[in-house]
């Protein structure tokens, strides 16, 4: 497997733009957003990649995308499949410690 750097580099920026300079007020507490945007925000941003990758192989079955395209598509849904998947089993694994916890 493959590590695509400008792809892990384009969604720190991405992630970054969620995030102001020290002076100014945090996007995350402003009305209407807080996590649940936040993570909203990142799973449509995940299906989008998801979507671009299954229309770069389209693509590339019926002949009409160069080849690299196809690839850095694909590599690029893959790591967010798998970033999504990495992130669903820390939520999984962080509710069961805390239902496991003692009162």
């Amino acid at each position: 497997m493959t590590i695509n750097v400008a792809a892990g580099a384009a969604a720190y920026a991405k992630a970054a733009k969620h995030l102001t300079a020290p002076g100014e007020a945090s996007p995350l507490k402003g009305a209407g957003s807080g996590f649940g945007d936040l993570l909203k925000s990142a799973l449509e941003d995940a299906v989008d990649t998801q979507k671009t990758g299954e229309a770069a192989s389209l693509q590339a079955a019926t002949g009409k995308a160069d080849i690299n395209s196809v690839v850095a598509a694909v590599n690029n849904a893959e790591l967010t499949l798998q970033t999504v998947l990495a992130v669903r089993d820390k939520v999984v694994a962080a509710y069961t410690e805390i239902m496991h916890m003692t009162i």
